[in-house]
């Protein structure tokens, strides 16, 4: 097995990629959608206001002896790059390119004293990924493959949208809707939320699941109102109603919500300790972490187990391709996200757009996978790499 000779961590001027929030003015993606930051009404209209764009996409290469090249995308952009040349680096140059477990370890032991999660989990979650990519290369295999190979010949896929109506004419099989209002926003905000969706319920037939993306804006008794509200308009589930690390209103909220709707969380949790408290703690009934931030594919493999045992689904959030190629090898992963990049929602577009050549998408709301080596995309030339700490501390 050839030895890992470099690993590189760049950034990317352009806007939207791996950092998808990044987009010009008038995306849905940013149009007054509750956040943690809605209590101030200065910050309600604009995700981008209080800075969610500002990390940036991070690119991070790995190439080994013989020349192959190994990458991935993900959030971070110049802080994580920073971690990874100067910290992450040591644990992987010089390592044979299969040792994927070793190098894991040795990243999240060696980070401890100041990650455990967020920006330090995004970059490791970086690193690990293009290692993926780089041995499946290698071995001239998809990464599903060495994940143990596919459970379903395609996968279907549900659309997170501003249109979820648009999404069933394209053939999701359903459409989770972020809110626009938060507690702050007092009983007017609720009946505008519970309203819109009673509105989507009219547009879309009665075996299109709706669900609700709370994003971290509210607290036990608001999603709870919300949730009987909503009771008899076929949500499925009420998504990341609170801040991540609430576990004990995660474990209340759950018991609250009427009979048959679901609760998830996930997306900005990070490591199997993490979602191990969410399960033991039975906070949720879906689990969605994010492959590019939660600790890469070496780590999700590791929730995914422990969610199985529980009896819970993993549904992981967004990411493209470094979903996809996981959720086709698992039973309990019975679909997956897909992020409406379009604008108004209104077409399929790729996610990680215009970052990733050959970055597959769902026709009809279904997918079939290539047999292409790695997870199967290409970097685009025509975005520009800058790499900010190539003469980093050795």
């Amino acid at each position: 097995m050839p030895r890992i000779r470099h690993l590189r961590a760049f950034t990317v001027d352009a806007q939207g990629g791996a950092d998808y929030h990044d987009q010009p003015a008038g995306h849905w993606i940013d149009d007054h959608i509750a956040t943690p930051m809605s209590v101030y009404p200065e910050y309600r209209q604009s995700r981008q206001s209080f800075g969610i764009d500002v990390l940036g996409s991070l690119v991070v290469e790995a190439e080994a002896d013989d020349g192959t090249v190994g990458f991935a995308v993900t959030t971070g952009g110049e802080p994580a790059a920073w971690i990874i040349e100067n910290h992450l680096a040591r644990f992987v140059e010089g390592a044979p390119a299969g040792d994927l477990e070793r190098i894991w370890d040795q990243m999240f032991r060696a980070t401890l004293f100041y990650g455990r999660k967020g920006l330090v989990l995004n970059a490791i979650s970086g690193v690990d990924l293009a290692l993926w990519d780089l041995l499946g290369k290698l071995r001239e295999e998809p990464v599903y493959a060495l994940l143990g190979g596919p459970v379903r010949e395609e996968q279907v896929f549900y659309a997170t949208t501003a249109r979820p109506d648009l999404a069933e004419g394209m053939g999701f099989i359903g459409g989770k809707l972020p809110l626009r209002h938060g507690p702050a926003e007092g009983e007017e905000g609720l009946r505008a939320n519970v309203e819109v969706m009673r509105s989507m319920r009219e547009r879309v037939g009665d075996d299109f699941f709706l669900a609700c993306d709370c994003w971290m804006s509210m607290d036990v008794p608001y999603a709870t109102r919300l949730g009987h509200r909503l009771d008899g308009l076929g949500v499925r589930w009420i998504e990341e109603a609170l801040p991540p690390d609430d576990y004990w209103g995660y474990a209340e909220l759950r018991r609250s919500l009427p009979p048959g709707m679901l609760t998830s969380t996930g997306e900005h949790e990070a490591g199997r300790l993490g979602f191990r408290l969410l399960l033991e703690m039975d906070c949720a009934d879906i689990l969605q972490p994010d492959v590019g931030w939660c600790g890469g594919l070496t780590e999700l493999v590791k929730i995914s187990a422990l969610a199985d045992a529980h009896g819970k689904l993993v549904v992981p959030h967004g990411s493209s391709v470094y979903s996809y190629h996981f959720v086709i090898t698992r039973h309990n992963s019975p679909f997956a996200e897909f992020l409406m990049m379009a604008p108004r929602a209104d077409e399929v577009v790729p996610m990680f757009s215009p970052l990733l050549l050959d970055e597959p998408v769902p026709v009809g709301g279904r997918l079939t996978l290539p047999d292409t080596p790695g997870f199967g995309v290409r970097l685009n030339p025509e975005c520009e790499l800058k790499r900010p700490y190539a003469n980093r501390r050795r």
